[in-house]
């Protein structure tokens, strides 16, 4: 097939898995071409290689589960934001920041870098909880 056109659009996704709970953020290139017979069709690349759409059958990369809940960019580096930056309350309901010990910043400290957006589900919700 020979190609005589194409355009190229960069779209993220965050992904969590409903099976076993991972997280993950992924950017992808979308090519769109079309073909000497005027057929369009689309081309998905994440770091360079050619992978399948994320949108038809996205896959876990932790457990291999095809539940996977799609959202837009940024759902899941936003709740790891909120979880390293989580502190105690005091027994009014506001920030004890004299609780805040050597342990609490030796965690933060060694936390997964900003590249790698790895969560479980209960992580995600969290936030959302009561």
């Amino acid at each position: 097939m020979s190609e005589i056109a194409a355009t190229t659009a960069h779209e993220a996704y965050a992904f969590a898995c409903m099976r076993c709970g991972h997280g993950w953020e992924q950017a992808y290139e979308i090519e769109h071409h079309v073909d000497a017979s005027n057929n369009a069709f689309v081309v998905y690349k994440a770091d360079g290689e050619r992978v399948p759409s994320p949108l038809s059958t996205p896959t876990c990369g932790n457990c291999g589960g095809h539940v996977v809940r799609i959202m837009r960019a940024g759902r899941v580096s936003t709740v790891q934001q909120l979880l390293q930056n989580r502190r105690p309350l005091d027994d009014t309901g506001t920030l004890d920041t004299g609780t805040l010990d050597r342990e609490d910043e030796a965690v933060a400290a060694t936390a997964a870098p900003a590249g790698e957006h790895h969560w479980h589900l209960a992580d995600l919700l969290h936030p959302f909880r009561k």
